[in-house]
């Protein structure tokens, strides 16, 4: 697919692409150069382990939303698929 970069330096994702990998309007993403190549990721979320019984749980800082059936689902379809 190509698009096209404005005169302020912004890329258009096209809209299947952002609708099936990237976060909605406003989300985070991650942009990184590797070998020559500009990756668009979305950003990961922090996260702290923190020590409990049974061994560490890692935990967001901040608030998140919590995770449905369907997200998890959505994401080890994913795994699969890659």
């Amino acid at each position: 697919m190509r698009t096209t970069i404005d005169p302020a330096g912004r890329l258009v994702v096209p809209k299947k692409l952002r609708e099936r990998l990237l976060p909605d309007e406003g989300g985070v993403v991650d942009v990184v150069e590797r070998d020559g190549v500009i990756e668009i990721r979305p950003a990961t979320a922090e996260v702290e382990l923190e020590d409990r019984p049974g061994g560490p749980v890692a935990r967001s800082p901040h608030a998140m939303p919590p995770l449905t059936d369907d997200d998890v689902r959505d994401a080890l379809e994913r795994v699969r698929e890659s």
